[in-house]
C-alpha cells in the first residue's frame, strides 16, 4: 500500500492539483491531509481520493466541515485521527499542540506519527515510532515546496519537491 502524504496547502489550488496529478499518475488512492487547508475548495479538491484531514490551526472556515463531510464523508476532519494503514497503527494531526504531538511520538504507541505545520520536512525516528512531516505545499516559508508518497510495505519514503 503506498500513501500520500501532503500538508500545509494554505488555499494553493494550482500546487494542490499538480501534486494530485502526480498522485493519480503513481495509483495512490488514500491520501492523509497534515493540516491547514484553509477553504473549503481544498477539500473539494480531495474529493477523488480515501483523504484523512487533521484540523490546522488556520483551519477555520465556516464552510470546511460541511465541505469535507460532503466531499469525503463524516468523521473525515477532526484534530487527531487514529488510523490502520496496512496493518500499521498511525496517528494524524497537524502538530501545533507541540504537547500533543510530543506526547503522541514519545508515547510509542504508533508506528507513524504525520503531522505539518512547521513547513519542514521530517522523518526522524524516536524508539519505534516514525515521524514524518511532508512539508508545505502552500508556501516556501522555509523550504521549497514538498509532498510525500510512503510504501507503507518497504518503509520507503520518497520526498517530492514543486
Amino acid at each position: 500500500m503506498r500513501i500520500g502524504i501532503i500538508s500545509d496547502t494554505h488555499d494553493d489550488l494550482r500546487a494542490l492539483e499538480r501534486v494530485l496529478g502526480i498522485m493519480r499518475d503513481e495509483e495512490i488512492t488514500k491520501l492523509l491531509h497534515c493540516g491547514d487547508l484553509c477553504g473549503p475548495t481544498v477539500v473539494e479538491a480531495l474529493s477523488d481520493f480515501d483523504a484523512w484531514i487533521a484540523r490546522g490551526n488556520m483551519d477555520r472556515h465556516p464552510e470546511l466541515e460541511p465541505a469535507a463531510r460532503e466531499a469525503l464523508g463524516a468523521g473525515r476532519l477532526a484534530d487527531r485521527h487514529r488510523l490502520t494503514l496496512a496493518g500499521y497503527s498511525a496517528a494524524l494531526v497537524h502538530g501545533h499542540r507541540e504537547g500533543e504531538l510530543r506526547q503522541l511520538i514519545n508515547a510509542g504507541e504508533h508506528a507513524y506519527v504525520f503531522h505539518g505545520h512547521t513547513h519542514r520536512r521530517r522523518d526522524e525516528r524516536h524508539g519505534s515510532t516514525r515521524v514524518i512531516n511532508p512539508g508545505a505545499l502552500g508556501g516556501m516559508r522555509w523550504q521549497q515546496r514538498s509532498f510525500c508518497i510512503l510504501d507503507l510495505p518497504s518503509g520507503e519514503l520518497e520526498v517530492i519537491k514543486l
